[in-house]
């Protein structure tokens, strides 16, 4: 089944958000010992991905020409690694973090708000991860189940430095505000670029090499007496060639 559908390019309108995150873990795809590998983390934590896999809500893959492929994530050791059997082109996956409340103090518990004392601010977490291997022959378009998605417009560019245009979606809709981390790996606490009131924010390519490209935005919660606020983290993530050796 084919992902590729007609993309509504009208501006999200309307849309009452609460305060950005200031820290938010997130996944991506990156290479280890030549498998590709989902990583959980923020900056340089890369974290115990394997026994977040139960969190894990969908696994998708696709080939050049955006038609669905198999994959699936298998745990070797701490490494949750990619099936690439298929060899496809775009590897994403989405993570249900549930709801988490910091207390006063700085310490997080795994509950709603209205089970914590001294509760300082609660969210329910959804992280996104979108990995391009390889050159696509059709044009990008939203994945389904990524209610968060940083849209690559055209090419992806293949030195560092180089201009790269997104387009953020929440829900298929562009978001205006998303904050963007143009390096999540190497440069977490980096000023955000926002995104402008079509979606789009332009990048530049950060490394020659795995380039991590993070946007995270708050959007009310769906009951506030639980939560106060819902947090979405997504990235795309993609590797750029080294010269020949």
């Amino acid at each position: 089944m084919k992902y590729m559908k007609t993309l509504l390019c009208g501006a999200l309108a309307g849309l009452c958000i609460t305060a950005l995150p200031s820290h938010a873990h997130g996944i991506w795809f990156a290479q280890r010992s030549a498998d590709l590998a989902l990583i959980y983390g923020e900056g340089g934590d890369d974290l115990d991905t394997v026994k977040r896999l139960p969190l894990i809500r969908r696994v998708d893959a696709y080939d050049a020409n955006g038609s669905a492929v198999p994959t699936a994530l298998t745990p070797v050791g701490k490494l949750a690694v990619v099936d690439l059997a298929a060899s496809p082109a775009v590897v994403a996956t989405v993570l249900d973090n549930g709801i988490w409340t910091k207390t006063a103090d700085g310490k997080w518990h795994k509950k709603p708000k209205n089970d914590v004392a001294n509760a300082a601010h609660s969210s329910q977490n959804f992280k996104y991860a979108v990995h391009v291997r390889s050159p696509l022959k059709t044009v990008f378009q939203a994945l389904p189940g990524h209610d968060l998605q940083l849209m690559p417009l055209g090419t992806l560019p293949t030195q560092r430095g180089e201009k790269l245009a997104l387009r953020v979606l929440f829900k298929g809709q562009p978001y205006a505000g998303a904050k963007i981390i143009t390096d999540f790996v190497n440069d977490p606490d980096a000023e955000p670029l926002i995104s402008d009131a079509n979606g789009l924010v332009v990048v530049s390519v950060r490394n020659q090499g795995l380039n991590v490209i993070a946007a995270e935005i708050e959007v009310p919660p769906p009951d506030a007496r639980l939560t106060d606020a819902t947090e979405h983290v997504a990235t795309l993530s993609f590797r750029l060639a080294h010269a020949p050796e």
